[in-house]
């Protein structure tokens, strides 16, 4: 049987590395990209073979669209060095930051710094992807709670995450041809190093998020890993067109 291989952006730390830590767990190959931090990508890696799994890190800033034809091309040459493939199954648009900035406040620097990676960056890398990714594979893109409840300070990040479910839709009917999926999972607040770790490290915060949350308290990596990969795998293959909430029951 052959290995099915994942692409996940952003899996050197947060979300993306769970997700590649889960999906290895189900014997899937990866394939994960780092921005800053190459160490941090490697150690994942590492943590991945040691589970008996085939693992790379490419670098990538999802941001800057010129460099996509230049990644996509390493992707195929790791396909073909280490697995002896022509193409991959699942692309996690995972890569994302965060920014907290007033509607009235927001510059169009930090409005173009959020739209190039959560909206250009993975419509364009998706577009420049698909000859790669296999007839009856799938996508899984990335949107936030925030897209349906509204926080003062994210209005920039909400629109983009917003876009991304408007976007999945398109991609799903357009993708269906081939066979293809593609779905949009929508964290809620979650303990991670994302914007400094505020959720994670400040307990005022988190204890409001936990108040507010039908389970009583606030997301971990691994409640979305998880989820990603659940959402990724045969059992759910029927599922396309879908945002899907993980937020413990955020702001019902």
């Amino acid at each position: 049987m052959t290995q099915t291989i994942a692409l996940v952006t952003g899996g050197s730390r947060g979300l993306g590395k769970s997700a590649a830590l889960k999906l290895a767990e189900r014997g899937t190959g990866i394939i994960l990209t780092w921005n800053n931090n190459q160490q941090a990508a490697n150690d994942v890696v590492e943590e991945i073979r040691r589970k008996g799994v085939k693992a790379v890190a490419l670098q990538l800033n999802v941001g800057d669209v010129q460099s996509f034809e230049a990644f996509a091309r390493q992707v195929q040459e790791q396909l073909k060095t280490v697995w002896d493939r022509e193409s991959f199954d699942y692309l996690l648009n995972n890569a994302g930051i965060g920014i907290n900035v007033p509607f009235a406040q927001t510059s169009e620097a930090q409005f173009d710094e959020l739209m190039n990676i959560h909206l250009k960056g993975p419509f364009f890398l998706t577009q420049r992807l698909l000859p790669l990714l296999a007839d009856g594979g799938r996508i899984l893109n990335v949107s936030s709670g925030l897209a349906r409840f509204a926080l003062p300070g994210y209005a920039t990040y909400g629109a983009m995450k917003g876009a991304m479910e408007v976007l999945t839709r398109y991609q799903a009917k357009e993708l269906g041809a081939r066979k293809i999926s593609v779905n949009v999972i929508a964290p809620g607040a979650i303990e991670t190093d994302f914007r400094g770790g505020e959720v994670r490290d400040n307990p005022q915060i988190n204890q409001y998020i936990a108040s507010q949350t039908a389970l009583g308290r606030v997301g971990k990596p691994d409640d979305i890993g998880a989820a990603m990969a659940a959402l990724l795998s045969d059992e759910l293959a029927w599922m396309n067109a879908q945002r899907v909430e993980v937020s413990g029951g955020m702001f019902l």
